[in-house]
């Protein structure tokens, strides 16, 4: 194991991995091998990073919008003609499908692409004579060092919800992925020096609490940015803003599908299991229970049993439809929520555990697991389990179902299937979650408008890429004038006038 490459920091643009360093384990989740080491920052390390970001940004907030969006432009050209080399990175390092990978690429290139457009986001206003002669206008600038904490699920395209924008505005980015699967990152890197990006405003920062620590309270880290579990997002937006720092802390979801005796059962069902199921159920917005309005949730399980059935479980690379989940630890926790829905009455239609699966025995596997009559006091339905497991929660009518969702401690993501049009717009206004489908289980906004939930699925008040992406990753200035005019005295040679 002492042999294994070691994915190191990026610092200054190069690959730095200090003397001494602690490292930790990266495995192969559908081989169950650990293929490599990350190292682990100490606050040393820390101090290094953000020393060479500080002094990048004192350069880069001066160079022109054009230039900036002419790289930005060649680094989404690049990551274009080369998305499948990520792809293949994060299959291996988290273990979902290809394809599923490509998908969460082109998602985060959608913001690169709005991030282009920087020169129109940044505008500011003007107003002329505000007073006898006072003119007021305001402008847009950097924060300055903006550092992204990122969680396992999405290792490219939860970082492309931050980094484009906050360069494109002027900022240095600090980007600590997570060490589960921390090669994406430097693979990035990489693309942003060979786009023209000048050392020092993108930095990869390896590591584990210390680093997180060691950046929520480093006086020259000026915002955060972080996606993950709810106790972990309210720790990072309490310390990070006692800090002076601003925060904006995605946390953690209990997405519910609400489904109307009237919906499109098939529909329904297809949704359950695409929501439900892919990418291993390890999405923040994954459906995890669905509401079923009597009398349909008989039939709609037989309609999702039938389907899950049919889904091939194993390594992302053979064409299956699901693949491993990310750890050995991971995979027994979320295992172990079926113990739990057996000892509080819950029915387990589809057990996952022991399934069959095209890949080698040592993965960390996991096939998709149903579970019906899941009681709202079960930890199975209060606690995020992050894995593919999909329960069945049973109302007699659509305000129970309403209530039932309102009274989460989440708000993140919500769907509604039904074929009625006033149920649907009473649901969207009544809900009290942060993102909504309408007969769509995974309303991921595009990149023009701005991902994030309610109550514990959000600390702070803005959201991520959009226009608050913008607002985030910039200050707002002010600017009174006030100019002589030229009839003051001195000389003037303008046209003569009758005033």
């Amino acid at each position: 194991m002492t042999n294994l490459p070691v994915v190191p920091h990026w610092i200054g643009g190069k690959e730095v991995t200090p003397e001494g360093s602690r490292t930790a384990p990266v495995f192969d989740p559908a081989l169950g091998e650990e293929t490599k080491r990350v190292v682990l920052a100490e606050q040393t390390d820390v101090d290094v990073a953000v020393k060479s970001a500080h002094e990048a940004y004192h350069s880069w907030r001066d160079v022109s919008l054009a230039k900036r969006t002419s790289i930005i432009f060649k680094f989404r050209e690049l990551l274009d003609s080369r998305k499948g080399e990520l792809a293949e990175i994060i299959t291996a390092e988290h273990g979902k499908v290809l394809d599923d990978a490509l998908g969460e690429i082109s998602r985060g290139q959608e913001v690169v692409e709005y991030a282009c457009g920087i020169t129109a986001h940044l505008r500011g206003h003007f107003s002329e004579q505000i007073s006898t002669g006072f003119d007021i206008h305001s402008v847009h600038q950097p924060v300055g060092v903006a550092a992204i904490i990122s969680p396992f699920n999405f290792p490219a395209m939860v970082p492309m919800w931050f980094f484009p924008i906050a360069i494109a505005a002027g900022n240095a980015v600090i980007l600590k992925p997570s060490e589960k699967d921390p090669s994406a990152a430097i693979w990035i890197a990489k693309l942003w020096q060979e786009a023209g990006l000048p050392d020092g405003v993108f930095t990869v920062l390896n590591g584990d609490k210390v680093a997180v620590d060691g950046l929520l309270t480093h006086p020259q880290v000026d915002a955060v940015s972080f996606v993950g579990s709810t106790p972990i997002a309210r720790y990072v937006y309490e310390t990070g803003t006692a800090h002076g720092k601003r925060v904006q802390a995605l946390g953690g979801a209990k997405n519910h599908m609400l489904v109307l005796p009237d919906a499109d059962l098939d529909l329904v069902a297809d949704s359950a299991i695409n929501a439900g199921f892919g990418s291993a159920g390890e999405r923040c917005m994954a459906i995890s229970v669905v509401v079923a309005v009597e009398p349909v949730a008989d039939e709609l399980i037989e309609k999702i049993t039938e389907r899950m059935g049919k889904l091939r479980v194993g390594d992302g690379r053979r064409g299956c439809d699901m693949g491993p989940l990310v750890t050995q630890a991971h995979r027994d926790k979320v295992a172990g929520y079926i113990d739990v829905a057996l000892e509080d009455g819950a029915d387990v239609v589809v057990d996952g555990r022991g399934i069959e699966v095209d890949g080698e025995a040592g993965g960390f596997w996991l096939g998709p697991t149903l579970i019906d009559k899941v009681p709202t006091s079960s930890r199975v339905y209060t606690e995020e389990i992050f894995g593919p497991v999909l329960s069945i929660v049973r109302v007699a009518s659509f305000d129970e179902g309403v209530d039932l969702i309102n009274n989460g401690a989440f708000g993140n993501g919500t769907a509604v299937f039904t074929n009625d049009g006033g149920a649907a717009r009473r649901f969207q206004r009544e809900i009290e979650v942060g993102m909504i489908g309408v007969n769509v289980p995974i309303p991921v906004p595009i990149a023009t408008y701005s991902f994030g939930g309610w109550k514990e699925s959000l600390f702070g008040d803005t959201k991520a890429h959009g226009a608050e992406g913008v607002r985030f990753f910039t200050r707002q200035k002010a600017i009174t004038t006030r100019w002589l005019d030229p009839s003051h005295g001195g000389i003037n040679l303008g046209f003569p006038k009758n005033d």
